[in-house]
Formats: C-alpha cells, structure tokens, sequence
C-alpha cells in the first residue's frame, strides 16, 4: 500500500442511472453496480468520506414524459421515487462489500430510509458511513444534477465528481464529430454562455455562486474514481478561473 494521501477528504459522487444499467438499456445490472462498488470501498479505504447521488434515468425519465404529454410535476415524483430504487440497489451492493451506509430521501418513506436532515447527514459522513442522497431535491423541476449541487454545498464536500460514459467535456459531441476536443479545464461562465453539457444551468450558478469545483471524468474506465481523488490529471474540471 502507497503513502500517497488524497487529494480530497470530502466527495459527493454524482451516478447516474444509466451508469448503472451497463450493457442493458434498462435497470440495474449487478454486475455494473457490484464493480462500482468495489471503486467506492477502494476509495473509503483510502479515508475519503463519501456522498452519493444517483439518477433515475435507468427506471423513468420526468422531463422525456413530461414532454410526451405526462404532467411535469407528476413525472418529477415518479423520477424521484426511481432514484429511490437505484439507491437501495447501491446500498444493497455497498453493504455486501463490508461498507456502513445510509440512505437518506427526500422524499420521507421511512421504512426503507431515513428522512433527509442536514446535521444528520453531516454526523453520518463524519463516523465514516457511505451517505446515499435519494429522491433528488423533494421537489419537481428540480434535476438530480441541481440535488448534487445542493447536497455537495449542504456537505460541505470539496469536489463534485460527475461520473459519466465520456472522458470529459468536449467541444462538441464527441460521438458524432471527430474534431471535438476535450477540455481540461473550463470555467463556470463557460460551460453557461456556451450551452456545454455538463450540468443544468440551476446545478452551475449553484457551484459557481460557492466556488464548488466539478470534475467531470469516465465511470468506465476501471480506478477512475480513485485517480479522482487522488489528484490525477484525468476528465475536466470545473472551476472558477
């Protein structure tokens, strides 16, 4: 075991649903969701103190059905209540591997989680439990991205890491443009007056408004969350200049 130390203390850890589908176009697979939770246990055996959120894109999209002609606020709540379901399948697989955790929502559904309260939280992640954020903000028109930007701010965690299915944040679609070129660091004003995708506008005027860096990296690639934290250059960080 190296001496290195990490370079953060405090994460939130931003997943998505999708990144917890793997080869399916729907759910959860175990496979997907075991091998991230032996990262996360690398990384909690390094001392980092751990926040998750997760999406619910994998089990119901709100704003794909609400466009589709589903009320807003009601295909919200439905959207919420599938992060619930991913965290369980987290916390399910998190445990398995050795690691305390809790699940806090939201929304309050106290048979399988507890209640949302701050200070709580806070007390969680400071005796070292793996704390998992479920049911977005509470409230519709909210994204899971702008409930990570809360939860991170609340936490006082030192670093959004935004887990994706790319490398960073690119110029351009890299899927359909072989010209894009990947950003190692852009500024909040940046990703907002050139439309990049890599949070809502609420998620970064939130970040920018706290000087909250998000460092935006490949979920895929095996130990990217360890390199994360520890400080390698890899994905594109967000910051204030």
């Amino acid at each position: 075991m190296d001496n290195e130390k990490p370079t953060y203390q405090r994460i939130l850890l931003k997943l998505s649903g999708e990144a917890l589908m793997g080869p399916g176009q729907y759910g959860v697979d175990l496979d997907t969701i075991n091998g991230i939770a032996d990262e996360i246990r690398e990384v909690h055996d390094l001392g980092v103190e751990l926040a998750i959120v997760v999406g619910g894109g994998n089990i119901f999209r709100g704003v794909s059905k609400a466009a589709a002609g589903m009320n807003r606020a009601t295909a919200d709540y439905m959207g919420m209540l599938a992060t619930v379901m991913n965290c369980l399948a987290l916390q399910d697989a998190l445990e398995r591997k050795g690691l305390e955790t809790r699940v806090l929502s939201a929304i309050e559904m106290r048979q399988i989680a507890e209640p949302f309260i701050p200070r709580r939280a806070l007390r969680h992640l400071d005796r070292k439990r793996v704390v998992i954020f479920a049911a977005g903000t509470g409230n519709p028109f909210f994204t899971t991205d702008t409930a990570a930007a809360l939860r991170a701010v609340e936490m006082q965690a030192e670093v959004i890491m935004k887990a994706t299915k790319v490398d960073g944040i690119y110029t351009d679609d890299p899927a359909t443009n072989p010209d894009a070129i990947m950003l190692k660091t852009v500024t909040y004003m940046d990703v907002l007056q050139k439309g990049l995708r890599v949070m809502d506008a609420t998620a970064i005027s939130l970040c920018m408004e706290n000087k909250l860096p998000i460092l935006v990296f490949n979920l895929n690639r095996r130990g990217s969350i360890r390199c994360a934290v520890m400080g390698d250059k890899i994905g594109t960080l967000v910051k204030e200049k």
